[in-house]
């Protein structure tokens, strides 16, 4: 298992690391202790995976279309 920084992951390789994580704890041979890091690594991921959906969803919703229903470029997002 990668215990690469969580920030610094893709999200395929984040969403990777939180499966093996997942199954891991589901088999549940895992110490306590082991369990406990697991699954706040597993948390960090999880996060880290739903903000890198989120912008991408928002840099999709930023597309716009041009009139004749090709996409025209891209507007900046704005929060």
């Amino acid at each position: 298992m990668s215990e690469r920084a969580v920030e610094e992951m893709s999200f395929e390789e984040a969403l990777r690391n939180l499966e093996e994580i997942v199954t891991r704890l589901e088999r549940g041979d895992v110490a306590l202790e082991d369990s406990i890091a697991l699954y706040e690594r597993g948390a960090a991921l999880k996060k880290h995976c739903e903000a890198r959906l989120q912008a991408a969803q928002m840099r999709v919703e930023a597309i716009r279309m041009a009139e004749d229903g090709q996409p025209g470029g891209t507007e900046p997002f704005t929060a």
